[in-house]
């Protein structure tokens, strides 16, 4: 039987949100800034940390060859530099990051420094079937170079909930776990991860594009614990700190720990997504990805599709499910629209999907990226670079 990890046990009261309420619309102390510098190995830990081997991200030769001039960050590396949302307020109380809405605008190129931050834009209360009380949390992060120049914002939504409630719901308690695969599923499901395809230097021209179009689906899984650390060494969302490090964090902050009841290790909560322990005292039945994670792994199908000569513009993703070690997930997209937009830019909207075993849709989501034009020899590129 398992072990049932102490953690701290926090409840939604009237007059803690109360309190909380009049922190709306403040900005928030971030304790974790991780990959603050842009470099050649900071953008590597990060495209290794999520399995993209595209050469713009990592292949100086190359993307001195490519309109960029350089190498770039993806847009997906901001969750690299912080996860977008600060855990504030309601002390004991688990916290499920659950979706972002992003707007890119430029990159982060090499040398350059980033500052984020974080504002509290409100929350609501709802009623949960996972743990009875729920309050859904919103808030925005932006994140801006040395110059001061805005690359990215997102708008973000986290689920707070209360772990003991959560327990004893046992809402997914049914799902068998590790999921029982057979060798031959696995052996297809490797053929899948390695078709992938990145389109590159291979522009893709929006006069080509065909509303219905379906991309070509980027496959991540089976989801095993060196995945997770491969991410934590990329982004890190959290402080993970060793021995002394780690002991005086706690000691300041005893609600972002707890002591590993196998190994007597003190651990963060957020090992969840590689702790059983963890897990199990947060309601779950199994570790479970990070969300942003997940969608690093959307923008990942993005990325492969548009090549090098196009903008992920805007990216919306809802995390519906929970990614289980062992899981597999298929992420899918088809393009919905193409347009000039409001900024004159040859535009494509794609509805995206991530499917696992068990066809549920893991983050359903939208995004636009904008194209070259053929004819009208746009490139978001050169706007990107301020040149015409």
């Amino acid at each position: 039987m398992d072990k049932q990890a102490q953690v701290s046990e926090g409840t939604i009261t009237a007059e803690a949100l109360v309190k909380w309420r009049e922190r709306i619309g403040m900005k928030l102390r971030i304790g974790n800034v991780f990959n603050e510098w842009v470099t050649t190995d900071s953008i590597r830990h990060f495209a290794d940390g999520i399995g993209d081997a595209n050469p713009l991200w990592r292949d100086e030769g190359y993307a001195k060859k490519s309109a960029w001039g350089g190498v770039i960050a993806p847009p997906n590396f901001f969750y690299s530099v912080f996860p977008t949302w600060v855990l504030q307020g309601l002390p004991g109380v688990h916290a499920f990051h659950s979706g972002n809405d992003w707007t890119f605008y430029k990159p982060a190129r090499l040398g350059d420094k980033i500052t984020p931050e974080c504002i509290f834009t409100g929350f609501e209360e709802k009623p949960s079937k996972f743990a009875g009380k729920l309050v859904m949390e919103h808030q925005q992060a932006n994140f801006y170079n040395q110059h001061g120049d805005l690359l990215a914002k997102t708008d973000l939504w986290i689920v707070r909930t209360e772990r003991a409630a959560a327990r004893s719901s046992g809402k997914y308690h049914s799902i068998q776990l590790p999921h029982p695969w057979k060798e031959e599923e696995l052996a297809q499901v490797e053929e899948e991860v390695l078709s992938e395809q990145v389109r590159g230097a291979n522009t893709r021209y929006w006069e080509d594009v065909e509303v219905g179009e379906e991309l070509q689906p980027v496959v991540k899984g089976p989801f095993g614990l060196t995945d997770m650390i491969a991410y934590c060494v990329g982004a890190a969302p959290v402080q993970i700190l060793a021995h002394a490090s780690s002991l005086r964090l706690y000691r300041q902050h005893p609600a972002w720990g707890f002591r590993d009841p196998y190994t007597y290790a003190m651990e963060p909560v957020y090992s969840v997504h590689y702790n059983q322990a963890a897990a199990s005292a947060a309601g779950l039945p199994y570790p479970y990805d990070v969300g942003a994670q997940r969608q690093c792994w959307l923008i990942h199908l993005l990325t492969n599709w548009m090549g090098d000569e196009g903008w992920l513009k805007k990216n919306y993703a809802e995390y519906r499910k929970f990614v289980y070690l062992s899981d597999v997930v298929w992420f899918k997209g088809k393009v919905t629209r193409k347009y000039v937009d409001e900024d004159g830019e040859y535009a494509v909207d794609i509805e995206t999907h991530g499917v696992n075993q068990r066809d549920e849709d893991t983050i359903p989501g939208r995004s636009t990226v904008v194209l070259p034009s053929r004819t009208a020899k746009t490139s978001p590129v050169r706007s990107r670079l301020g040149r015409a």
